[in-house]
């Protein structure tokens, strides 16, 4: 095998000098290793973050909401029976009658404001069951009800 030498354009003889082109090629490999260091941090903080915390649900320090139209109120008892303002009802018979106040108020489904009180005893799966069905029934301004402290509990005295 014979070797040669190799002319570059007015450079010494057999002398080879490459030419320095820039580089047009975005190397994303950095970019991919930062991107995979931070999926895997937020892997592992996300969990520790909604696990363990003890909540009381019951009481807030939210103010009333001011409104001229009265919601309905449906609330449910430590027992899980449920009451539309005073009248028990049973989980089923819920969306006709909703939509049977929504009708007589002359109201849209959207419009009418149903208010969820549960007993503190209560499942939150039970709370969670009575406004599933008021969401599925069409009605979007579902809220739930909690107590206010009172004074005394809420300075510490």
């Amino acid at each position: 095998m014979a070797m040669g030498t190799i002319q570059n354009g007015g450079g010494r003889r057999g002398f080879y000098r490459p030419r320095y082109r820039p580089l047009a090629d975005i190397n994303v490999t950095p970019f991919v290793d930062v991107m995979l260091v931070l999926l895997i941090v937020f892997m592992v903080t996300a969990p520790l973050l909604t696990v363990g915390v003890p909540v009381d649900l019951p009481q807030t320090k939210a103010a009333s909401i001011n409104d001229d139209v009265e919601p309905v109120v449906l609330s449910i008892k430590a027992d899980g029976q449920i009451f539309i303002q005073e009248t028990p009802i049973e989980l089923e018979a819920i969306a006709p009658r909703l939509a049977a106040i929504q009708e007589a108020r002359g109201v849209s489904a959207e419009q009418l404001r149903v208010f969820v009180r549960g007993d503190q005893a209560i499942n939150y799966g039970r709370v969670m069951e009575v406004m599933g069905t008021v969401s599925v029934a069409g009605f979007t301004k579902v809220a739930l009800l909690a107590k206010l402290p009172d004074q005394k509990s809420a300075d510490g005295n």
